[in-house]
């Protein structure tokens, strides 16, 4: 049942890295409307494609409304085919002439059979400010068409992650760690890692803190997290005193509530824009006592990478104690053997002793004076 509860709670981020917060009750919604370039890009297809064409319609509609109004107050559309008549615009004997002339104007058609003439100033004066909003529109639309086709949201779907984590001893230190890799051939300039922890938690105080966020160290002060990623990565995140992963074990692993949110950026070689791709891993997706099998071999000079290999991982055999345990443990191990070491060191020199050992050694539990200790090492 425990499992299963584990299972169903809500994640912070999915797998894909999409976030799963939604935002409700904004009271000022008109700060949206002072970004309006980010507003429009940020707009779902179909609602961007709406809006595109509803730019041009408008002003289209806008302007033949005004054309045919103009032309019916000064006579033009029923005077239509008079050659004596000194029409305003010609050839306007409605409202769809009309909207045919502001469209064929914006547009720069010009097919010739409708035209404004200098017979009026209006008309001029409307057909300069349609020419300035239509390039206004262009070249809004048109920007944002282009931002919006060459996000570089989609190139963070050839970057993937491992689906878990593995735990297991590096250099005699307990590390978290993980494996990305780049599908494509093009590369990620300037290549950027980081981790956050989300996690509950209750001050001394009683304070509740729900999904507090604190920063993972995958290597940030000695450059690690710098990433030259040609090939499949393994990032590793030291557990020691300033982790938050220091008191937990294999045994509390399980009992635990977390999640911990990876974030990789960089820039597109090709676009030059910055991509980022995230995922996340709950406590049920990290795997104590494992690590990654190895992808890379070297064939017919060159590297070759494995991605069917890039998930699969294998037992290694791990403490399930935490890191503070295996230090404190390590710490009495070294206490005693520097113990027993000079406890030798007099041993062997029993004449350097100015008086029993008791005397020179109050620490050590050493039975018996310095003839005693003399005889039990002749007899050794």
């Amino acid at each position: 049942m425990l499992q299963a509860g584990k299972r169903q709670r809500q994640r912070y981020v999915t797998k894909v890295g999409k976030c799963q917060v939604n935002l409700g009750n904004i009271q000022e919604k008109k700060r949206f409307l002072s970004d309006i370039f980010t507003t429009i890009v940020d707009l779902k297809y179909r609602w961007f494609l709406f809006v595109f064409m509803m730019c041009y319609i408008v002003t289209w509609v806008v302007f033949g409304t005004i054309y045919f109004f103009d032309a019916w107050v000064r006579g033009d559309v029923g005077n239509r085919g008079d050659p004596e008549w000194p029409a305003c615009i010609e050839n306007i004997d409605g409202f769809v002439a009309a909207l045919l002339f502001s469209v064929e104007s914006q547009r720069t058609i010009g097919y010739g059979s409708r035209m404004v003439t200098a017979n009026c100033t209006e008309g001029v004066i409307l057909l300069m400010a349609q020419s300035i909003v239509g390039s206004m529109i262009d070249a809004l639309m048109v920007g944002c068409m282009f931002v919006k086709i060459s996000r570089p949201k989609k190139r963070a779907q050839t970057l993937i992650f491992s689906k878990n984590c593995v735990i297991s001893q590096r250099d005699e230190q307990l590390c978290l760690m993980f494996r990305v890799g780049d599908l494509r051939d093009s590369h990620m300039v300037d290549a950027k890692i980081r981790a956050k922890l989300i996690k509950s938690r209750q001050t001394a105080e009683g304070e509740f803190i729900p999904l507090e966020q604190s920063e993972l160290n995958l290597g940030y002060d000695t450059g690690e997290d710098r990433l030259f990623l040609v090939e499949p990565q393994i990032i590793c995140h030291i557990i020691n005193r300033r982790s938050p992963f220091w008191d937990m074990s294999a045994e509390s692993l399980r009992r635990e509530q977390f999640e911990i949110i990876i974030i990789l950026e960089g820039i597109v070689e090709a676009t030059g824009m910055t991509c980022q791709a995230r995922t996340s891993y709950t406590e049920d997706e990290i795997l104590w006592g494992y690590r990654f099998e190895p992808c890379m071999s070297l064939e017919k000079g060159a590297f070759r990478v494995d991605y069917s290999r890039f998930e699969m991982t294998f037992e290694v055999q791990t403490p399930a104690a935490s890191a503070k345990e295996l230090h404190e443990l390590k710490e009495l191990e070294q206490q005693e053997h520097s113990t027993l070491s000079l406890y030798w060191d007099h041993l062997l020199q029993p004449c350097a002793l100015p008086g029993p050992v008791e005397d020179a050694l109050p620490g050590l539990s050493v039975p018996g004076s310095r003839d005693e200790l003399l005889e039990r090492g002749g007899s050794a």
